[in-house]
């Protein structure tokens, strides 16, 4: 998991700006269930009006109103208003200008009982005409007449008496919850704009447009901000992808043979693709929605707290239910997700197979057999995502079933608040909001829990190629090549084995090829002939001993600058899609025209080339499947020569070729290579008859080193390759020229001694 959090943090500058966009996004989600709330309370049920003192009241009204206020506050209520004799039909008090919220606050407290009381009085509810009727009783008969309100009734009583009366009137209300005074308030609010004359109708409407304009606002920018985000994580995600793709490659393309052993092909097309892809994909839907979710979540029990603290409990069941979800979804899908991955890998290994074997497979008529084992890998990969998929679809069902049930729970107990004058519709509505909006981003957060253990192992197995030793490491300070001995290689008693094996492979192994000759090796399959050459381009390292050219150790020098120097024909003729030229000149892009059909003069391809209709600028399909073995192996060839190296290496790479192209190939590349190091692989014993050096291998050893009369002589391993291969007539020429000079030899050596006359024998 560290590692996705490591490849998105690599971009810290854009998590941050994301980061910032989420918060904006979260305050417009999360605001809109405040304002859907205030349309419900105040813009339908309150007709737009959200004041709970009045800015403006009808002279009337106040004196109505302060007949409830204590005598010691009606001064300040005074002191909050002014007289205003020309804006309404009638004389009317409005707010002071300067009036501060913590003045409003006061008066809220001030006005909250009188206002309920007045209104009350006012409505004539049964309560208030029972206590009009008490009122009147106490009076004498004579004072009450037939239109006497209460209000008449209040003025008349002397202040000690009104205000012992009120204070025991609040006393017998101090029960009432404070939404009921709120409600209250904002009533009688309504009421005193009516008195003035003003246009209801119009406030209301003004509220809803105002209210709702803000709203849509806020949606947009919420809009905005998503889009933002989710164009800032798509730029991460695929940012990501493509450094991680590169950085993979550049990896592989430094792997020694060694590497490639651990981690297969299939394996490391797999990592390099289907596992960064769902990396990439993770990281999107972790800017997108894991960072977005807690911020959404955290939001939301804030506002809820705001809203309604007495059903907080239902957030936290509900929280509580999804996160014992997801643990069960984890601790099921992690192990699945790992397996799923290693199949895949197995897949696309038996693709692999399959696609590239078809044509034995068809000669074989093992078709059968081989869809049943692809049809296996197949099997066990559907299996596993069944499984994981099943994991989805039951977590589902639970989450939907978690969600409705607390938006029961929240209407029931919600029915009940309202019921007793706890809280309003609208602040339900919005609770039901939040608690969605919470129980949301709990949700993406399960849903990405399927996700997200496939990404971490993809991630993890990314991490296992980029963490990996490579083997063959250039040195921290490079020598150069002198030049003092160019194109001499020397073997200095070279020993190997391949990592992890328990013993050597090559044994023991010394000699020299020097400029202008051609060694040859020989022996039987898999006595080591190519595990030697691949020592040299450093696809392995010596165990012991040292291979120096130009008389520096090749471990000494930087890989590039080493192999620079040689020129390479593999036992398989490797190409590459792109056309014949390109082909050619793959290790001399620089390289003109002319070097080129040098090349591919000297290894004998023109004789195709020229037959092709658009000649070097045929195309060739990848690995060169629509050109042949023998085809295939002169391009090589001829790739290696246009390179123009100190030293030739090639790998049995004249097997593909009829004899005569085989002899005509050989003349042509003695004469190209006259100053160069020629180490020629090869089983064929007409290869390499004219080598000035030949060397025979057996179990990693050297069986015979010299030319081919004296092998026939004195290497009994060469004797038996000569005797399977060449003819009777063949064996008895070579050995009767290697017996003549031997014989020579020796007589010219007693000529020189006796001092007479000395032949000359190369």
């Amino acid at each position: 998991m560290k590692n996705l959090f490591k490849y998105a943090a690599e971009h810290w500058k854009t998590l941050i700006a994301i980061i910032i966009v989420l918060f904006i996004q979260a305050y417009c989600d999360l605001s809109l269930p405040a304002y859907t709330s205030d349309i419900v309370n105040v813009g339908i049920q309150q007709g737009g009006v959200e004041e709970q003192v009045p800015e403006a009241i009808s002279a009337d009204e106040m004196s109505r109103l302060l007949l409830f206020v204590p005598s010691e506050d009606q001064n300040t209520v005074l002191d909050a208003y002014e007289e205003d004799d020309s804006t309404y039909d009638v004389e009317a008090y409005v707010l002071k200008d300067d009036i501060s919220d913590e003045d409003i606050s006061t008066l809220e407290d001030i006005l909250a009982y009188p206002m309920m009381m007045t209104a009350g009085f006012e409505s004539g509810s049964d309560m208030t005409a029972q206590i009009e009727e008490q009122l009147k009783a106490s009076l004498p008969a004579e004072m009450v007449t037939d239109d006497m309100t209460v209000f008449d009734i209040l003025q008349m009583m002397p202040a000690d008496q009104r205000e012992a009366m009120l204070d025991a009137m609040e006393e017998q209300m101090g029960d009432l919850p404070d939404t009921i005074l709120d409600q209250a308030a904002i009533s009688y609010v309504g009421t005193a704009y009516e008195n003035l004359g003003m246009d209801m109708d119009d406030i209301q409407i003004h509220y809803l447009l105002t209210t709702g304009g803000k709203m849509a606002g806020l949606a947009f920018l919420g809009m905005a901000a998503s889009i933002l985000v989710g164009f800032m994580a798509s730029r991460v995600g695929a940012a990501t992808g493509r450094d991680l793709r590169g950085r993979v490659f550049h990896k592989v393309v430094g792997f020694s043979n060694n590497e490639f052993d651990h981690f297969s092909t299939a394996s490391l097309i797999t990592r390099s693709t289907n596992d960064i892809q769902q990396i990439q994909l993770i990281i999107v839907m972790l800017l997108r929605i894991v960072l977005y979710a807690p911020i959404l979540a955290i939001g939301g029990i804030i506002q809820v707290f705001q809203t309604n603290v007495s059903m907080s409990w239902i957030i936290g069941l509900a929280v509580v239910l999804i996160g014992l979800v997801i643990l069960v979804l984890f601790l099921v899908a992690i192990p699945k997700f790992r397996i799923m991955q290693t199949l895949v890998d197995k897949v696309n290994l038996v693709m692999r197979e399959i696609l590239t074997g078809l044509s034995v497979i068809r000669a074989f008529s093992t078709q059968k057999y081989e869809e049943e084992r692809f049809d296996k890998a197949n099997r066990d990969l559907t299996r596993t995502n069944l499984f994981v998929n099943r994991a989805m679809t039951f977590m589902m069902p639970v989450m939907m079933l978690v969600m409705n049930g607390i938006s029961v729970l929240i209407m029931w107990n919600g029915a009940h608040g309202i019921d007793n004058g706890e809280m309003q519709v609208g602040d339900m509505m919005a609770f039901i909001q939040y608690t969605m909006q919470i129980i949301m981003g709990f949700l993406m957060l399960c849903m990405l829990s399927i996700m997200l253990p496939r990404a971490a192992v993809a991630a993890d197995r990314v991490q296992e190629v980029l963490d990996s030793q490579t083997a063959i490491l250039d040195p921290d300070q490079p020598e150069k090549f002198s030049g003092n001995e160019k194109g001499l290689l020397k073997f200095d008693h070279v020993s190997f084995r391949y990592p992890g094996a328990d013993e050597n492979v090559i044994h023991d192994i010394s000699f020299t090829a020097r400029p202008g000759e051609t060694t040859a090796i020989i022996g039987s399959t898999g006595s080591g002939k190519s595990t030697l050459v691949n020592l040299i381009p450093r696809f392995y390292d010596v165990t012991e001993g040292s291979i120096t050219l130009d008389g520096v150790d090749i471990r000494n020098v930087s890989q590039h600058e080493l192999r620079e120097k040689l020129g390479y024909v593999p036992q398989k003729g490797i190409l590459f899609s792109g056309d014949i030229a390109s082909n050619i000149m793959f290790g001399n892009p620089e390289g003109g025209e002319e070097e080129m059909v040098e090349a591919a003069e000297i290894a004998q391809a023109t004789e195709f080339i020229d037959q092709k209709p658009d000649g070097y600028k045929s195309p060739i399909a990848q690995g060169g499947s629509n050109v042949s073995g023998g085809q295939k192996q002169r391009l090589s060839i001829a790739r290696a020569i246009a390179k123009h190296p100190e030293v030739f290496i090639f790998d049995d790479s004249f097997s593909a070729l009829d004899f005569k192209t085989d002899v005509t190939l050989r003349k042509a590349l003695k004469k190209r290579t006259k100053n160069s190091t020629v180490l020629i692989v090869a089983q064929r014993i007409s290869t390499i008859l004219n080598a000035e050096q030949i060397i025979v291998l057996d179990d990693g050893k050297i069986a015979g080193m010299g030319t081919h009369q004296e092998l026939l002589k004195t290497c009994e391993v060469y004797q038996q390759i000569a005797a399977s291969q060449l003819s009777e007539s063949e064996l008895k020429a070579g050995q009767e020229k290697a017996e003549s000079g031997s014989s020579e030899n020796n007589s010219g050596q007693q000529t020189a001694d006796n001092g007479k006359e000395v032949p000359v024998h190369a």
